[in-house]
């Protein structure tokens, strides 16, 4: 009998946003909706973090019952997350670049956490990032060197997304505008409206609202 599918969801560690002095981290519902998702289709999910421990929580929303039942039930495992180099990538089918503005700051320089997602892919299986998760893609080259997002139809929080909510001053990039420069063909549909995009086993979503619906492009992509 075939093992589960396994899913290993990548978090932020970056707590502060920018200069602000306001907190930040991964963005709750980024996390627990494709878990729910993941688990209704009888899969495995992991978690991994940048610096490991207990990844700050952003955006939580009390009156969501999926992300309360999911803090509520991972909240021991969200405690105690490991490193990149801790995870061996062949346990894996999948791994998802969860949001949040603090992935802005520490995914795309982990060369651990890129190298899980380079590793995962090569093996044959699915990268998938929601919102700002797609900064980890910024780092992410294959082992040719071939950044993973070139010539690839991806989507991730756009430049005036990050207009709208007044950010743009406040992060070290624009998302949109440094995938693009990796040759990325960014997909944009209006402000925080659903958008995922497939691209084979590469699957992105724009934004919160598109955090559902990139998991089951995961979901499609391991069923091919």
């Amino acid at each position: 009998m075939a093992r589960p599918h396994k899913v290993l969801i990548a978090l932020t560690s970056h707590d502060t946003l920018g200069d602000t002095g306001k907190p930040t981290g991964y963005y709750v519902q980024e996390a627990a909706h494709p878990w729910q998702v993941f688990r209704a289709a009888g899969f495995e999910v992991d978690y991994v973090s940048v610096r490991g421990g207990k990844p700050t929580e952003s955006g939580f929303d009390p009156d969501d019952a999926v992300q309360r039942e999911f803090l509520d039930s991972e909240r021991e495992r969200l405690a105690g997350t490991p490193t990149a180099a801790q995870v061996d990538a062949a346990d894996y089918d999948a791994i998802f670049y969860a949001g949040g503005h603090g992935t802005m700051w520490d995914f795309p320089g982990d060369k651990d956490l890129a190298a899980l997602g380079r590793d995962i892919y090569e093996n044959g299986g699915v990268v998938a990032a929601v919102c700002h998760g797609p900064a980890a893609l910024v780092g992410l080259r294959l082992s040719d060197g071939t950044p993973l997002v070139a010539g690839r139809e991806i989507t991730g929080f756009t430049n005036d997304e990050e207009a709208a909510v007044e950010a743009t001053e406040i992060v070290p990039f624009l998302l949109q505008t440094e995938l693009e420069k990796l040759g990325a063909r960014y997909r944009v549909a209006p402000n925080f409206a659903e958008n995922v995009v497939r691209d084979g086993r590469l699957v992105t979503g724009q934004n919160p609202a598109s955090a559902t619906g990139t998991a089951h492009g995961v979901l499609a992509a391991l069923a091919d």
